[in-house]
């Protein structure tokens, strides 16, 4: 997994990254001098210390530094969340806890929906419209751009331009509740041509599944224990939007946000232990189902790619 926040992955970040070792450099330029002040007066001991090095250390200096370096930041950073020609639109909506992530399908005009990864094309523009459903959180990809509210009944704008194929991690940055360090946002960067194939894979219904087999099995327990009253998965049932759509989740590197990767019978443990995983999570936890009933689920699941 790539990124930091001073490993640049976008354009955008590529300028607050300069802004920052603008500042961290002009920071030190004046803690350095500031310290050198503090040295000559404490060698002059009792010596009454001129007035000049208080208006020009104390006063002058700090201000003509501090003041270009604000300048500098503001006009460097000028137009960065000015919307660009021909822009990807994604929406993205934090709930607590999980990202939803909505796109439209080019070839249908359909809405496509999925959860807590998203996916950018390498070089396109892509225009971040960003909500909440419940408190205020912040989207934070330290390796893409900088931090942006998500603030209920309104929508912010982040315009992120990848530069470098991989997978960065991105984290709920404001806090939001007893599960915000559980609120991952993994962004998953693709050349043009598999970002299309992606998406046209992900605005497809699920895959039909064998009635006898085990995935057969774990779709008809998917209806019969309730979970379609939470979950979308197209092709199956659809409405639902109190949980991620799960329509493609077997093609998820994560599962809850970041709490589990999505290996092989992770799918039942997250089933049986979401409550001793995530506590609070709005998912019940299903550990009273017998072992062949989670089995067949999350059988069903890691198989919806």
């Amino acid at each position: 997994m790539n990124g930091g926040v001073l490993s640049s992955a976008s354009e955008q970040a590529l300028v607050l990254t300069e802004v920052a070792w603008v500042l961290i450099v002009g920071a030190a330029i004046v803690f350095t001098l500031t310290m050198l002040v503090l040295a000559l007066a404490l060698r002059r001991q009792k010596r009454a210390i001129p007035a000049r090095w208080w208006v020009v250390g104390g006063f002058a200096f700090p201000v003509v530094v501090l003041s270009a370096l604000l300048v500098y930041g503001t006009l460097r950073t000028v137009g960065l969340d000015r919307p660009p020609a021909n822009p990807l639109a994604v929406g993205v909506t934090a709930h607590m806890w999980w990202w939803e992530i909505r796109y439209r399908d080019p070839a249908s005009g359909r809405e496509v929906r999925v959860a807590n990864e998203l996916h950018l094309p390498v070089g396109r523009p892509v225009q971040l419209g960003l909500a909440s459903a419940d408190v205020i959180h912040s989207v934070w990809v330290p390796a893409l751009g900088g931090k942006m509210d998500t603030v209920p009944g309104r929508v912010n704008r982040l315009v992120i331009t990848a530069r470098e194929p991989g997978i960065y991690r991105g984290v709920c940055a404001e806090f939001c509740g007893e599960q915000h360090a559980r609120m991952a946002l993994h962004v998953v960067v693709l050349p043009a041509d598999d970002f299309d194939r992606w998406l046209s894979a992900q605005a497809q219904p699920a895959r039909p599944t064998e009635p006898d087999s085990q995935a057969g099995r774990g779709a008809r327990a998917f209806v019969a224990q309730g979970c379609v009253a939470c979950h979308t998965v197209r092709g199956l049932a659809e409405g639902a939007a109190l949980g991620p759509d799960l329509t493609h989740v077997g093609s998820r590197g994560w599962l809850g946000a970041g709490t589990l990767r999505n290996e092989p019978q992770a799918a039942a443990r997250w089933i049986a232990s979401v409550q001793a995983l995530k506590p609070n999570a709005r998912m019940p936890s299903f550990a009273h189902l017998d072992p062949a009933t989670l089995d067949a689920l999350g059988a069903y699941l890691e198989q919806l790619k």
